[in-house]
């Protein structure tokens, strides 16, 4: 009888281990990219913002001569690609962030167990897609409609690829901190780009860096724009050109540490602070 009963017993079904918040993560990715495309206003901001810049300047001041032998509109590309980056990262995600935890989205995620990591990782993700996009259009009508010549040299892209990366990761984990210390969706949407405005004139993205005032430079210079805009005329400018940066060298390995130290603040700032609901 004890045996029957035995062979009979059923042994409970061993339940799945959870997905890994990388997991998690990686799925999040795809959720973000199709939230920002059904957004048109962000998707012709992101896309449109960078080459309506490059038309405007470039079609005004697109006779004067920068430097000897290097024109308004291969100078200021670097900027505005800067730029770029610095409005997908940093300004799209703050106001993004700051909205979500207004409207309840982040409240109902920590409800469902999303893991902090996985929320970010899906942030990052699509910034990462969208810059790409963002960049390869601008740089093809820079090089299609403005005769602008890009680098044919593999160690420039390469040092393209680097400097955009971590103007990415800088700028996104600057944004989730900064919604977070900021808070309400209306603070986050007029005061986040108010201070994108100030950094792109005071890091140089209009302005040939060696024409700053020594203040302004010493200001800029404690955020990640400053740099990134500096990584991004090494690539698109001759070498001679770095005369006129205020240091009068590309300064390649302060662009890398200064902006992989900003990558490990915002992401030690987003750790202490992160919050799925705002303060009461």
């Amino acid at each position: 009888m004890t045996a029957a009963r035995t062979a009979t017993r059923t042994v409970p079904a061993t339940r799945p281990a959870p997905p890994s918040a990388a997991a998690i993560g990686l799925a999040r990715i795809g959720l973000e990219l199709r939230l920002f495309a059904r957004d048109p206003g962000q998707v012709v901001f992101s896309f449109a913002y960078p080459v309506i810049m490059l038309a405007i300047f470039g079609s005004v001041f697109g006779d004067e001569v920068v430097l000897p032998g290097i024109g308004f509109r291969e100078y200021f590309l670097a900027g505005i690609a800067a730029t770029g980056v610095m409005l997908t990262s940093f300004q799209a995600v703050g106001t993004a962030v700051a909205e979500e935890r207004e409207r309840g989205d982040l409240a109902r995620l920590q409800t469902l167990g999303t893991p902090a990591l996985s929320y970010a990782i899906g942030k990052a993700g699509q910034v990462v897609v969208t810059t790409a996009v963002q960049l390869a259009l601008l740089l093809t009508v820079a090089a299609t409609a403005f005769d602008v010549a890009l680098p044919t040299d593999p160690g420039r892209w390469v040092t393209f690829a680097w400097v955009v990366l971590l103007g990415i990761l800088a700028g996104t984990v600057l944004g989730l901190a900064v919604a977070t210390v900021i808070g309400s969706a209306r603070s986050a949407g007029t005061g986040i780009p108010a201070f994108a405005v100030v950094l792109q004139f005071i890091s140089g993205v209009f302005f040939i860096g060696s024409d700053l005032p020594d203040w302004m430079d010493r200001v800029a210079a404690a955020f990640p724009l400053k740099w990134l805009v500096q990584g991004m005329r090494s690539v698109f400018l001759p070498d001679s050109a770095a005369v006129a940066e205020q240091a009068g060298s590309w300064e390649h390995g302060r662009t890398a540490l200064v902006l992989a130290a900003w990558v490990i603040i915002g992401t030690v700032v987003c750790a202490r602070t992160f919050r799925w609901r705002r303060a009461a």
